[in-house]
């Protein structure tokens, strides 16, 4: 395919994914008001008055999203490596592989799969220190279900509509309890007071003595010390628990004496008022807004123009996508409910920005490996290095002692709390409309930096590794010129979602397929617009005299870990390097023992990778040749630039090779000391690009890959190489 059709084929606005999410429409009003314009008084994040938060239970991102077009899921061309015999989509279970697989709710039951195991030693063991493995052996087989359009109609259309995350982690490699202590605090206990949660099960009753509990600072407290108004809305007795402030003994005190809220079907919500005055803590933990009153409560704010700053929305049982209790059909039907009611102001809507997220993955498999600290040798060695001072890092690894009350959690063995596993994100709001996917690292951290990003009010329980890693969601808005192409969204109401739950618990398990049967799912091959990203990341390669040294560069404007799997030994624990901006490390690989060959694979943010591999008897310093390949960035042209180099005392031939994007390959020859610059246009295809130089010959042993995408600080697009794959089959 020419360049011409490939320019042809990213403007037809068709082939962008969002550009119609399904053929039913939301109610008029709705429609009407996501219509409107954006508050835009500033054209900054100052135009924001209101964030409210929904945190859904226990869903994973490949398990959600990982069929959907231009995001990285099943379609992702650079995945952690396994063994030659498989890929990390096929996840052994003791006995057999499982690839992911349908959970069709028109073959059985889908709605109501049975949950999996999802605490902090289970998941420990299927990360696997940054393999992702063995998924299903700790996981349970269910755990490699997914779903499409068909089971999550409405989450589908909202990522359409709006603007979907697609390299967003929970906190803790565990479950509930500790990913919504971050979610409201920031930490998991270390940088709060000095000790560390792990299991799902403390402190979540529905209010326990006040000389028992949590005894750290909570967001929420910071900003009512600021002056900023917030509230938890929420229904106590089926709490779930799910909002972690209960377990705070502040606000078990704040609710002491107070007595007991009106019985449902008199006006309750003066009493919380009255109660908020006396105690402002009670509005986080002790109020109750019974019999669905939360969305009640939700409508009265909302309609009287009283909606708080900042809102956490804790969902009863029946609708927060808990496999135990819930489905993922009521829980889009709770989305539409609280976007029915935000909008019903069209003033409030434009100045709001709703964002669901979920607390963390149940044991659904995702792929992705989180950029978690770096893990230790069994000789207690660091594998891999930060650019950060060693002390900014103790927050991250199990090290602390238990609360003194709790006697039944595991003893510190030192693995990194996390973050964990990717989970779904949806940020809905004016300045997000048009199916965009933002492809930033974040974590639960990232929604009270939000926070901290509007109202000024710093959380310093949010360790610094975290504040280095992860973005603060601002990437995912356009406050200057916000799209206001509003996609038609399905609609469904209550008593069909509760229908189709119930009907679905009647019928079996979908079945798992047969081993012989198992194939990787379709995945759309449409495009999506993506917003820019703060990433410029470089690996440069160098050989010594016993192996190979990788110089890890960022050149951009935000942190980033480089993933670095040696595929000669995947037995080895994989190493991470966390490269501030601006910074730089390195790092070594003993190619002695075998026999000087190397195969390194690394992976980034984005599709990142490089992969460096060959041998250095062949063409390193004991060589007659010695060349090198290095990749640049020209983003005024919307060019990359190949450099080759032959430092060798021969000539050398160097092949160069379009792996993906377009039709290209080339020869390139070197005199001892040669060198030359190749320059490939890529802005016709989005900056993407995927070039392999190896050495042509008698001599093949040295490969260079290089692909991702060059960021210009502009919107752009997502990999479009499925696309162009399709279309020049077709061609």
């Amino acid at each position: 395919m020419t360049g011409e059709n490939r320019r042809d084929f990213l403007k037809k606005a068709g082939l962008l994914a969002g550009g119609g999410a399904a053929a039913a429409a939301f109610p008029a009003a709705i429609r009407n008001a996501l219509a409107i314009d954006a508050n835009n008084a500033t054209k900054s994040i100052k135009d924001v008055q209101h964030i409210v938060v929904l945190m859904q239970e226990n869903r994973a991102f490949d398990h959600y999203f990982g069929t959907f077009p231009g995001v990285r899921g099943f379609a992702d061309r650079f995945t952690v490596p396994h063994p030659a015999d498989r890929t990390v989509f096929q996840q052994w279970n003791g006995s057999r592989y499982i690839m992911p697989y349908h959970l069709d709710q028109s073959k059985g039951n889908a709605q109501r799969v049975t949950g999996t195991p999802h605490g902090w030693s289970d998941t420990h063991s299927t990360w696997d220190q940054g393999r992702i493995s063995n998924w299903t052996l700790y996981k349970e087989d269910q755990s490699m279900g997914y779903y499409t359009e068909a089971e999550i109609p409405f989450q589908r259309a909202l990522a359409s509509a709006f603007t979907l995350c697609d390299n967003y982690h929970c906190s803790v490699l565990s479950g509930t309890n500790p990913n919504r202590l971050f979610h409201m605090t920031g930490t998991n206990g270390p940088t709060g007071n000095g000790s560390a949660l792990v299991l799902n099960d403390l402190y979540t009753t529905l209010m326990g003595p006040s000389s028992q509990g949590y005894d750290w600072t909570t967001y929420p407290e910071r900003l009512q010390a600021a002056g900023v108004s917030w509230k938890v809305y929420q229904n106590m007795p089926d709490n779930g628990g799910l909002n972690v402030l209960v377990g705070f003994r502040q606000y078990r005190k704040a609710s002491e004496g107070v007595g007991n809220s009106p019985l449902d079907g008199l006006p309750w919500w003066p009493w919380i008022e009255a109660m908020d005055k006396k105690q402002p803590l009670y509005k986080g933990a002790g109020n109750t807004m019974p019999d669905g009153g939360m969305l009640t409560a939700l409508k009265r704010d909302v309609k009287n123009g009283k909606l708080p700053q900042v809102s956490w929305i804790i969902p009863e049982s029946f609708y927060c996508e808990h496999p135990s209790s819930s489905s993922p059909i009521q829980g889009g039907w709770y989305m539409q409910r609280v976007l029915e009611i935000l909008t019903s102001d069209p003033d409030t809507w434009s100045k709001t920005v709703f964002i669901v997220n979920f607390d963390e993955n149940d044991g659904f498999f995702d792929h992705v490996p989180p950029p978690v600290v770096p893990s230790r040798n069994a000789d207690g060695s660091l594998a891999g290095a930060t650019t950060m001072k060693e002390a900014d890092l103790s927050a991250e690894y199990f090290t602390h002692p238990a609360p003194a009350d709790y006697h039944s959690q595991p003893a510190p063995d030192g693995q990194p709390y996390g973050p964990g596993p990717r989970v779904p994100c949806l940020v809905i709001s004016p300045w997000s409309r048009g199916g965009w996917v933002a492809s930033e690292t974040f974590d639960h951290t990232s929604v009270l930096r939000f926070i901290e990003a509007r109202f000024g009010v710093h959380e310093p329980n949010i360790a610094p590794y975290r504040r280095t890693v992860c973005g603060d969601l601002t990437s995912c808005f356009d406050f200057v010129t916000p799209n206001t192409a509003v996609p038609d969204l399905p609609t469904r109401t209550k008593i069909a979602v509760d229908a189709l739950r119930m009907s679905q618990a009647l019928r079996s398990q979908v079945a798992i397929p047969d081993e012989a049967a198992q194939a990787m799912p379709e995945v759309e091959a449409r495009i999506r617009p993506s917003r820019p990203l703060p990433y410029e990341l470089h690996v440069d390669s160098r050989p010594t005299v016993t192996g190979m040294q990788l110089v890890f560069r960022n050149t951009g404007r935000a942190a980033a870990v480089f993933h670095v799997f040696d595929q000669l030994h995947l037995d080895r624990v994989p190493r991470r390097y966390m490269v501030e901006a601006g910074k730089s490390l390195s790092a070594t690989w003993d190619a002695v023992a075998d026999h000087m060959a190397y195969d390194l694979w690394i992976l980034g943010p984005n599709s990142y990778h490089r992969r460096v591999s060959g041998s250095i008897a062949v063409a390193g310093l004991k060589g007659r040749t010695n060349p090198k390949a290095i990749l640049t960035y020209d983003r005024a042209g919307r060019n990359v630039v190949l450099t080759l180099t032959n430092t060798g005392i021969t000539a050398c031939r160097l092949s160069v090779t379009a792996n993906a994007y377009e039709s290209f390959s080339t020869t390139v020859d070197l005199a001892a000391g040669g060198r030359q610059a190749l320059t490939r246009a890529v802005g016709i295809q989005g900056n993407w690009y995927d070039y392999t130089v190896a050495l042509k010959g008698e001599e093949t042993g040295f490969a260079r890959r290089f692909a991702g995408r060059m960021e210009t600080g502009q919107n752009g697009i997502s990999d479009p190489a499925a696309v162009l794959a399709q279309i020049a089959a077709v061609d």
